[in-house]
């Protein structure tokens, strides 16, 4: 019988090594990250409720443009206690090995939502424009969000059994 070695796509890196899953477990900045993030989602899911409103009937702009300035506030805060969670956990600010991908496309919604208050700010949009600009905002929102759940879904099956872990896709890290 010969002795197969799992092939690329079978294999599985795990998202945290036992230090970093330890730190992970002990930091104050877990927390944090696990009730901001659904702070934020719920903030986005009213703004783009909002939004859209704004560009269906015109109605609401006010509403609209407080709902995208709150939540790009929490996407601010989520950010930076984010990369102190990353410090924490993995030594770095930003860009840790299992999280560099998600880190880098967290910029491109930094820079949108960043856009979307500059353009307020200095009127260089109108109303529907500066609707258009959150609605790219929160497009790319959505894709990062997809990307951390995904990540999530992983550290859970880290620490899985491995006949468990099978049965589950496998993000690789």
């Amino acid at each position: 019988m010969r002795n197969r070695e799992a092939s690329p796509a079978t294999r599985h890196t795990p998202l945290y090594t036992p230090e970093e899953r330890r730190r992970r477990d002990e930091s104050p900045w877990t927390l944090v990250q696990g009730v901001l993030a659904p702070v934020q989602f719920i903030a986005f899911a009213i703004s783009l409720v909002l939004v859209l409103r704004y560009l269906w009937s015109g109605e609401g702009l006010q509403a609209a443009t407080w709902s995208v300035v709150i939540k790009t506030l929490l996407l601010y805060a989520i950010m930076v206690t984010g990369s102190i969670w990353e410090k924490a956990v993995f030594g770095v600010w930003l860009f840790a090995r299992p999280f560099f991908w998600e880190d880098v496309f967290s910029f491109a919604v930094l820079a949108l939502h960043t856009a979307y208050l500059v353009a307020l700010a200095t009127g260089t949009l109108d109303a529907t424009g500066l609707m258009w600009l959150a609605l790219a905002a929160y497009f790319t929102y959505v894709i990062n969000a997809g990307q951390f759940l995904l990540k999530l879904r992983a550290a859970r099956l880290d620490t899985a059994t491995p006949a468990a872990r099978n049965h589950g896709a496998v993000v690789q890290a």
